[in-house]
């Protein structure tokens, strides 16, 4: 999480809080990922807060072209997945709209709708209600519509103040210029309007009307909060998924943002190796994925791939945007690509890169190749519930399905014994059953764990090398033991690391079993093992007898009385004596 969080962009965008099952618990915009998703990980928060950051396991992101296209992708969001912290959100509310009323009389009015109608004329969603209502004021003393509502008999103040066209006054009046001139501004043509705003207001000031001059000025602002281009939205409400992919000469990022009835609703991104030609690469899953699914309305494509040989698998379904909102739209998904690709560089392959320092290290030391390690720990308390653990680090990672338990028979104090039990029972095994055999091992101690590790693979003739992590009197590692000799290591060096994460694993591992095995053990009684002695029989003479002196001291008779045989009798004296 700490090296996810460290190359978040930032950007403005929407992340989305994941829990252990990979569920959205929480969606949310930020102006900066970075610092924003950050912020929950650091400092005091509230109750609630502390809460959604306890059930937090993974995050995942969006990254948008500016903060009110992640307003509107945050809300559409919501709406799809119904996150259980964004309950506060979730309500019959929606951001507004600007709405041409279909009427004899229309009007231009400020709406909001849960799902919206695809006949009526609307322009939006707007995520600024405020901003909204004052670009609507401005257009009413633009290019007005019918105030009035309902109309009435006679002309009213509107009209007398030339902000209606009055349908009250006139038999006929002829709405179509204004409507195509709002629908214009509406859609983003708004230069000849703020020219003239922009002229008023010098002139107010001019004129020591600093009042007007701010009013004009709040004016302005308002126009071009609520006219930005939010290309989260489209008003055509077709289905569409918005497709681009980015490489290096490793990788590929591939991302396709879903649009649904005219909105970004999802998106699917997925990082792959290739081998060949990445455009083929490309091709070929896009052409996979679209076979699990119903193709949408459009497969909106960037100019990366050329329109025929993309025809060639959709057909008609393929659009290639030049201008406009689907090519700023297809840009964001490349953006978006290029994002993950450089994050997932960052994220695995520098990692892999450094653990490949930190395995050459290692294979210097042996001069032998070393892909397959097993590393040993025991642990007891004072001679009680002995164990050890096993771990297998394989092919660059830890494969837990290959870790082992083992309950050692030593009953002793004695590490060095328990160390010799564990690996002649594990390698006769391995032998016996003819699996493979690890390239190294690696054992939790020093000079004496390493002896007695070597006495085991001497009894089977075996040319494994055998490794000692050693620690300090903190029990943090501080070296390794190659026979006899020790080597103290910087702790900053690529070995130490790779060591340390073995030493830390084993180290987990084993005292966790440990811990569940003494919990056992604490609740184990010296009745359990003896034959005939089953549930019934127990709970009889613990309800006769006050304690295991007393059961002990017992004679054949007593116990007899309640109704235990002679053999059982014998068993209970035997096993308790």
């Amino acid at each position: 999480m700490k090296e996810k969080l460290s190359i978040l962009p930032t950007e403005p965008g929407c992340y989305m809080m994941l829990d252990q099952s990979g569920e959205v618990i929480y969606v949310g915009k930020a102006k900066n990922l970075k610092n924003r998703v950050s912020s929950y990980f650091r400092g005091a928060h509230n109750a609630k807060t502390e809460k959604l950051i306890s059930e937090i396991s993974d995050f995942n992101y969006i990254v948008t072209n500016s903060e009110q296209e992640s307003l509107i992708l945050e809300y559409n969001l919501i709406k799809k997945y119904a996150p259980l912290y964004n309950i506060r959100l979730i309500d019959d509310k929606s951001y507004p709209y600007l709405e041409i009323t279909n009427e004899k009389d229309p009007m231009l009015v400020v709406s909001r709708y849960i799902e919206v109608d695809k006949t009526k004329t609307l322009f939006g969603p707007y995520p600024n209600s405020k901003s909204a209502r004052e670009t609507l004021k401005l257009l009413q003393r633009l290019y007005p519509l019918r105030r009035c509502n309902p109309v009435d008999s006679k002309p009213c103040l509107y009209y007398h103040m030339g902000l209606c066209l009055g349908p009250c006054a006139h038999e006929k009046v002829d709405y179509k210029p204004n409507i195509e001139r709002i629908t214009r501004f509406l859609k983003g043509d708004t230069k000849e309007v703020l020219n003239e705003l922009e002229d008023r207001m010098k002139q107010a000031s001019e004129d020591l009307e600093f009042e007007r001059a701010v009013e004009y000025r709040d004016m302005i602002l308002a126009v071009k909060d609520t006219t930005e281009k939010q290309i989260m939205t489209l008003n055509d409400y077709k289905d569409r998924d918005f497709i681009s992919f980015a490489y290096n000469e490793d990788d590929m990022a591939i991302q396709i943002l879903m649009m649904r009835q005219g909105r970004i609703l999802d998106t699917h991104k997925n990082v792959i190796s290739y081998m060949t030609d990445p455009y083929e690469t490309f091709l070929t899953y896009i052409k996979n994925y679209y076979d699990k699914f119903l193709l949408p309305d459009e497969l909106v494509f960037d100019q990366q791939i050329p329109l025929k040989e993309l025809q060639m698998y959709f057909k008609n379904k393929v659009v290639v945007p030049k201008i406009g909102d689907k090519k700023k739209l297809v840009d964001l998904a490349h953006k978006n690509a290029l994002e993950d690709l450089t994050h997932y560089y960052k994220l695995y392959r520098a990692k892999e890169e450094k653990l490949g320092e930190q395995i050459e290290a290692l294979e210097q030391i042996f001069d032998k190749k070393i892909s397959y390690i097993e590393v040993f720990d025991n642990a007891h308390l004072f001679g009680t519930a002995p164990i050890s653990g096993m771990i297998v680090w394989k092919d660059y990672h830890f494969e837990r399905k290959m870790y082992r338990k083992f309950h050692l028979k030593t009953t002793t104090n004695d590490d060095y014994q328990a160390m010799k039990e564990v690996l002649y029972r594990r390698y006769q095994r391995l032998l016996v059953e003819k699996q493979k055999l690890p390239d190294l091992i690696c054992v939790d101690g020093g000079k004496g764990q390493v002896s007695a590790a070597y006495e085991v693979i001497q009894l089977f003739n075996l040319d494994i090398p055998i490794l000692g992590l050693k620690k300090d009197k903190y029990h943090m590692l501080e070296g390794y033991v190659i026979q006899n000799e020790v080597t103290i290591l910087d702790k900053k060096s690529p070995l130490y690391q790779f060591l340390g994460q073995l030493s830390e694993e084993v180290h987990r591992f084993t005292i966790t079993f440990h811990q569940k095995t003494k919990n056992r053990k604490d609740y184990t009684s010296v009745l359990d093992n003896i034959t005939g002695l089953g549930p019934t029989r127990k709970k009889k003479l613990l309800a006769s007898f006050k304690s295991i002196d007393d059961i002990k001291n017992a004679s054949t008779e007593d116990l007899r009385s309640i109704g235990l045989p002679d053999k059982v009798i014998k068993s209970i004296k035997e096993g308790i004596s």
